[in-house]
């Protein structure tokens, strides 16, 4: 059964609620319009994907789908499938880490800027 709301998804995900939440009340804070695409939740600037938001067994992860052209803050950012994967980087967290709000927010800030700017990577 598909996933409805992003308050389904997280209910779903009881092992990582809390991050989830905390993420989500820091991507609700901006201009972001959340849906859920590919069964998790997305965060859209004008119906164009910016990040999403994921839970797997041993961590979670915020994507940026155009990551690789941030150029301010790159410190946390990885490839997911390196070789495969152009633009989407994203932010993984396991049981424990913290989450500094105040750090991602920077990350997303920018990714914001990039897509009012209309930058993306082309795929070939």
């Amino acid at each position: 059964m598909a996933v409805k709301d992003v308050d389904e998804y997280i209910e779903i995900h009881k092992y990582w609620q809390t991050e989830l939440k905390q993420i989500r009340q820091m991507l609700q804070d901006t201009k972001l319009e959340e849906t859920i695409k590919w069964g998790a939740p997305t965060y859209t600037l004008k119906d164009k994907n910016v990040a999403g938001l994921a839970a797997f067994k041993n961590h979670i992860a915020l994507w940026f789908f155009n990551g690789a052209l941030l150029k301010q803050n790159t410190d946390l950012l990885l490839n997911a499938q390196e070789g495969k994967t152009k633009s989407l980087r994203q932010i993984r967290f396991e049981k424990g880490d913290e989450i500094n709000t105040e750090v991602l927010l920077r990350y997303v800030l920018e990714a914001i800027e990039n897509q009012k700017l209309g930058k993306t990577i082309k795929a070939s």
